[in-house]
């Protein structure tokens, strides 16, 4: 196939929500009156962010999702994206089935596919996201308060104990093996909840390169530490189990990648107004600690244990240079 037989065969998709889409050499989108326009990309590459030999289906499906979970943690509508692919060779059946998997999930936001790129080279992905929402309105990290909670969403851990199992550095079950790969290959990005705590939460980011690496960046970012009480981390019971065995297990809940639930704060009088859009969203949520004042001293996010003393775990989260 040529470069244009796989943009037309794969790649080419009705974007009814675009002005216009694949075949030009630049889409038209209309971003609505009174609205603001939120933009992010991520880069996935063979060997970093995934292993050789992925599912097709499964990786075209987080390759969109963790754009959609940036969307999450700004609390805009996806509309539309962009695809930029370098693939080895042109293997109809692999495209195919990445496509398929793309797609689904854009299908089920309502993301218009409108444009992007195709070239021969190692395996690598790069989608770029644009989204909407109501000026003024966005999820920032820079709006954290001392005396707010800190909440998150789902539960935390599952895809770094999935990598690590796949990476046989632990031995599990092939029932926990099955949902830990889950996680780790097919996350549902937090759309729902992003949208629905719009002027609740006053700052927000998600979880994709650890809880205490990323609450870190809206501590940095606001002027702020926070204080987290491990015993209120959300995580699977066996997570929890695992973790009373093992500082791998730990780790996975403080500082795993790839999790992308929602991390956010919101001052103490919101609690209800949480906890009804968690259920709006239909996506569980729990409050882990709060906001306090920049001591010098002291770290940006400290985990404390059940009797108040700081969790003896070392917990850095993902830096692609490190």
């Amino acid at each position: 196939m040529t470069e244009f037989e796989i943009i037309r065969r794969f790649f080419t998709h009705r974007a009814s929500g675009s002005l216009l889409g694949v075949g030009d050499d630049a889409a038209l989108v209309r971003v609505a009156s009174g609205m603001d326009l939120a933009v992010s990309a991520d880069m996935l590459l063979e060997g970093r962010h995934f292993l050789r030999g992925a599912d097709p289906a499964l990786l075209g499906h987080k390759s969109l999702a963790v754009n959609l979970s940036d969307m999450a943690a700004m609390g805009a509508k996806p509309r539309w994206a962009t695809l930029a692919i370098a693939l080895p060779r042109a293997n109809a059946g692999w495209i195919a089935a990445y496509a398929r998997g793309f797609m689904r999930l854009a299908r089920k936001y309502r993301v218009d596919l409108i444009g992007g790129d195709t070239t021969r080279g190692p395996l690598s992905i790069c989608v770029q996201i644009l989204g909407e929402l109501p000026k003024g309105a966005a999820l920032r990290r820079d709006g954290a308060r001392p005396g707010d909670d800190v909440w998150v969403s789902g539960e935390l851990g599952g895809a770094a104990l999935g990598l690590a199992g796949l990476q046989r550095r632990l031995s599990v079950s092939r029932t926990e093996r099955r949902a830990l790969e889950h996680r780790l290959n097919a996350p549902e990005p937090r759309v729902a909840l992003g949208l629905a705590l719009r002027r609740i939460a006053s700052s927000a980011i998600d979880v994709s390169d650890g809880l205490v690496a990323d609450l870190g960046h809206i501590c940095e970012r606001s002027g702020v530490r926070a204080v987290v009480h491990w015993e209120s981390l959300p995580a699977s019971p066996y997570a929890r189990r695992l973790a009373q065995l093992s500082d791998l297990a730990a780790r996975a809940i403080l500082a795993g990648g790839d999790d992308y639930e929602l991390c956010f704060t919101a001052p103490p009088a919101r609690r209800a107004d949480i906890a009804r859009a968690a259920r709006r969203a239909r996506t569980p949520v729990a409050m882990v600690g709060r906001v306090e004042r920049r001591a010098r001293s002291a770290p940006l996010v400290q985990v404390l244990d059940s009797i108040g003393k700081p969790f003896r775990v070392r917990a850095e989260g993902f830096d692609h240079f490190r």
